[in-house]
């Protein structure tokens, strides 16, 4: 599938304002080319024959914050794991845009030598955006995982965005919105199994976003665990047994349907 083309959401009133880049480096980065821009990723393999976790984290995160407390946590369920920097942050170069980064996690996974069949892929608040944007470029990965995530994109973006600099309306937003994230149809297509996380009390995307993605969801193997402790930032923190248990669950599940 080609690149997309240029989107007025990759302008600065739009992309500048919605994501926050951090500095913050992993000691031993997987670099990735793409184009403009090499991404300081973080790849582990505990053992080439298992499946691997594709991560995304959320916007104002960096790869190194999960690394190695959460590369060791999924290395315990045996998992191996590739950890996908966004443009700007942790030492990676270029500039952070929404739509010029969506093949960036294909361009991660072939560099890593994955295969779609091989692959869990998690996306966290924002980085289900490009979670989802994987799952359908390559509808053949073994399991998809949005935690925290975004159903209608267009409501992250008005929120942040500053369209009177702009010089174009809401009504563009929409368009832009549905033409390369359109969570509903991208879902929709998925039939591999779901796993959504969400805290009920998550203060900046609703828990009724994790309700629309497990509908739109297109498989019968679909999940929504709702959590009552924590919000969005602390997801992990106070639920973080039940959460690995989630995902050791769906990895059981992926590998049985592996094809």
């Amino acid at each position: 599938m080609p690149d997309h083309a240029a989107s007025i959401l990759d302008l600065p009133q739009v992309s500048g304002s919605y994501f926050f880049p951090q500095d913050r480096c992993v000691d031993e980065p997987f670099v990735v080319n793409v184009p403009g821009a090499r991404l300081h990723c973080f790849h582990r393999v505990v053992a080439p024959q298992n499946l691997t976790l594709v991560h995304f984290h959320g916007n104002g995160e960096a790869v190194a914050d999960y690394v190695p407390d959460m590369a060791d946590e999924l290395a315990n369920l045996g998992l191996n794991s590739l950890f996908v920097e966004y443009r700007q942050y942790g030492g990676s170069t270029g500039e952070a845009h929404l739509v010029a980064m969506l093949g960036d996690g294909e361009a991660a996974i072939h560099a890593a030598g994955l295969v779609p069949e091989s692959m869990l892929v998690l996306g966290r608040s924002m980085g289900s955006l490009y979670a989802l944007e994987l799952a359908y470029r390559l509808p053949r990965i073994a399991g998809l995982i949005i935690e925290s995530g975004i159903a209608d994109a267009a409501e992250r973006f008005l929120k942040y965005a500053d369209l009177s600099a702009a010089g174009f309306t809401e009504a563009e937003v929409h368009a832009e919105v549905q033409r390369h994230f359109n969570h509903k149809r991208k879902l929709s297509d998925y039939r591999g199994p779901v796993l959504i996380l969400h805290t009920e009390r998550d203060g900046l995307i609703d828990i009724s976003h994790a309700e629309r993605n497990h509908r739109w969801a297109g498989g019968t193997e679909k999940r929504l665990v709702r959590f009552s402790q924590g919000n969005h930032n602390t997801i992990l923190a106070r639920n973080r047994v039940q959460y690995f248990q989630a995902i050791s669950r769906l990895a059981r599940i992926a590998g049985k349907v592996r094809h």
